[in-house]
């Protein structure tokens, strides 16, 4: 906004299409799930440019057209709270209306607080990240507990990242409270349970994380499958919706009415969404007739790859709508996409291998590579999905044509899918992937967690030996917590908890879903405590804005201190050289108790923000 601004008098129309391409281009970075895969099980040695750019191109345009139904389903008629869009949306509200002046002064004068919210609450939220950086203050509190005599262990790790406090304010507390049921289904549940089948060891810490890993996140995978299925079929009705509007829109234009439509209505028509989605399936065909080309399972390229196609396009549109979802519940950012990347390898594997028979070792590990690049195409039409809708909620905050944004988003996917490709190959040339034959220039390899399992995941399909055990208790998990929310949406409360929600605090970090749950409680407490105060609409807006600058700015350090990483190839550039192993502990308290200090100072100070402009 500040660039634009300096050029000319920019629109808030005008920074909401620079933020949708940027967000656009940067949303597929989590190809990082599963594309890393390919060089992990050794069918890659680097990142080949054509083929990463046409994954990802065209995986993206097809998330953007599969969008384009999904926005009047899940955006114009849903109550999703779309955490980053709103909060996107306040953002370009205040800096527009700072800029153009208004003629109310309490307005003014509530802009003008809004936008230095915004700013300190970024620069605080930087500058933890930034002590943090040099090893201060932890990322973590990380501890585990050993349970009775045996071999039962837990664990428990906060990270300390205030852009999660963030989310967690946005999301709300009902989310809060259902992710907070997932930790400890996960954490006080699975995790002991699965830890005393484990012989007796040393290092309790590692047994827990190891357990959390190879089981609790395969649970967590059949939940989020049933929650996920689930939420879709509530869906069915709102999306056909969508569709049926997409259509009437469509000929409303071809009838020359197209002018009739709100400009907040204007979608691109429906038959150009078809017609772009089938041109895209054309270079998708080539791609995936090139990657079987001389390999073990070559002589069944036909129908390996008419099933990839149909499998993309329906899996394609599953993922996009559960994607979409799950961002409006909780945030793209949240949005479990390597849970619906495992849910994809698996579906990918199993046609695989029905299709194709792999009868010796180098046909089972080309179809292994094989399905990993069909899931990649996959992953990228549902981030794709995943932020676009995030995308079109801001702009239907601020009142964008969503046609306009929708073409910028096609830009905003080819200037990523351009971008992408060299950056993986950078990375791993410097440092390599854990697991790889091919070793980078440090000894510290990336660990890509998500790819591991998802290339695990394929090789145990497609040599019979994955756990479908715990896939299926998950499974059963998920249905009883679909049970649990239909009988508290029916009582007299008409409280929820969110399936999808609960399964996330079940397969994701603790280090990410903890601070999630505290700062849905934060917001929570801060709203009520407002609310007693003079002024508390302005206070509860305000909090909204703390709240998407804790986002704003650790995002953008996050951002700077990867530049340098990259740039200096070196884990830790701003570590302080004095600070060792025997720092941890200490670290960790400072950490804690200075992210705590800073919060509810922050939060106290835009309590008074408010007040005074009462």
């Amino acid at each position: 906004m500040a660039v634009l601004r300096a050029v000319r008098n920019a629109t808030i129309w005008e920074n909401n299409i620079v933020q949708t391409i940027a967000s656009a281009a940067g949303t597929l970075s989590s190809i990082i799930f599963v594309l890393p895969g390919l060089v992990m099980v050794g069918w890659w040695t680097g990142f080949p440019f054509w083929q990463s750019f046409g994954i990802c191109v065209f995986g993206g345009i097809l998330g953007v057209m599969y969008s384009v139904p999904l926005r009047r389903a899940m955006v114009t008629g849903s109550d999703l709270p779309y955490p980053e869009g709103v909060a996107a949306a306040e953002v370009l509200e205040v800096g527009a209306s700072a800029g153009a002046g208004t003629e109310n002064a309490a307005a003014a004068a509530e802009n003008k607080a809004g936008l230095v919210v915004i700013v300190w609450g970024s620069i605080v939220s930087a500058a933890v990240a930034a002590i943090e950086a040099t090893k201060t203050f932890a990322t973590d509190v990380v501890g585990n507990v050993r349970l009775g005599a045996g071999n039962t262990v837990s664990g428990l790790d906060i990270g300390l990242q205030l852009a999660l406090v963030g989310v967690g304010h946005l999301v709300g507390v009902t989310v809060g409270v259902a992710m907070l049921v997932g930790i400890v289904l996960a954490w006080g549940v699975l995790v002991p349970i699965y830890s005393s089948m484990h012989a007796p060891v040393a290092d309790t810490a590692a047994l827990a994380n190891d357990v959390f890993r190879h089981q609790v996140r395969l649970v967590g995978a059949g939940a989020i499958g049933v929650a996920a299925i689930w939420s879709l079929g509530r869906l069915a009705r709102p999306v056909v919706t969508g569709v049926i509007s997409s259509l009437a829109a469509a000929r409303a234009r071809t009838n020359g009415d197209g002018a009739a439509l709100p400009i907040t209505e204007q979608d691109i028509p429906f038959n150009q969404v078809l017609i772009v989605s089938g041109l895209c399936l054309i270079p998708l065909a080539v791609l995936l007739a090139s990657f079987l080309n001389g390999t073990a399972i070559g002589t069944a390229a036909i129908p390996l790859v008419i099933g990839a196609i149909v499998y993309i396009v329906v899996a394609g549109l599953v993922v996009a709508a559960v994607c979409g979802y799950m961002a409006g519940l909780i945030g793209s950012s949240n949005s479990p996409v390597s849970g619906l990347a495992i849910l994809t390898v698996l579906g990918a594997a199993l046609l695989l291998v029905g299709v194709a028979h792999p009868s010796d070792p180098n046909a089972a590990k080309a179809l292994v590579a094989y399905s990993l690049f069909v899931t990649a195409i996959i992953i990228n039409i549902a981030t794709i999905s995943n932020d676009n809708l995030q995308d079109l909620k801001t702009g239907q905050l601020v009142g964008a044509t969503p046609w306009k944004q929708q073409v910028a988003l096609v830009v905003g996917v080819a200037f990523g899918a351009a971008v992408i490709p060299p950056i993986l190959d950078l990375l791993n040339h410097a440092y390599g992937f854990l697991g790889s034959p091919i070793h980078g220039i440090t000894a510290q390899p990336l660990a890509a967690p998500q790819a591991t399992l998802i290339s695990a995941l394929a090789d145990g399909i497609i040599t019979g030996k994955l756990a479908w055990n715990l896939v299926g208790i998950g499974a059963l998990i998920g249905f009883a917590i679909v049970a649990v929310d239909e009988a508290l949406r029916r009582g007299k409360t008409r409280r929820q908890c969110p399936p999808l929600a609960v399964a996330l605090g079940i397969y994701l970090p603790m280090s990410v879903t903890f601070m999630v749950v505290v700062g849905a409680f934060a917001g929570k407490a801060y709203d009520n405590w407002v609310a007693t105060r003079p002024n508390p609409a302005a206070g509860k807006r305000l909090g909204i804005l703390l709240a998407s600058g804790l986002i704003v700015g650790e995002s953008l350090f996050g951002v700077l201190l990867s530049g340098l990483i990259v740039a200096l190839n070196r884990d830790a550039p701003l570590g302080l050289p004095g600070i060792t192993d025997a720092f941890a502990r200490p670290s960790m308290w400072l950490g804690l108790v200075g992210c705590a200090v800073v919060l509810i100072f922050l939060y106290r100070w835009v309590g008074g923000v408010a007040r005074r402009l009462a």
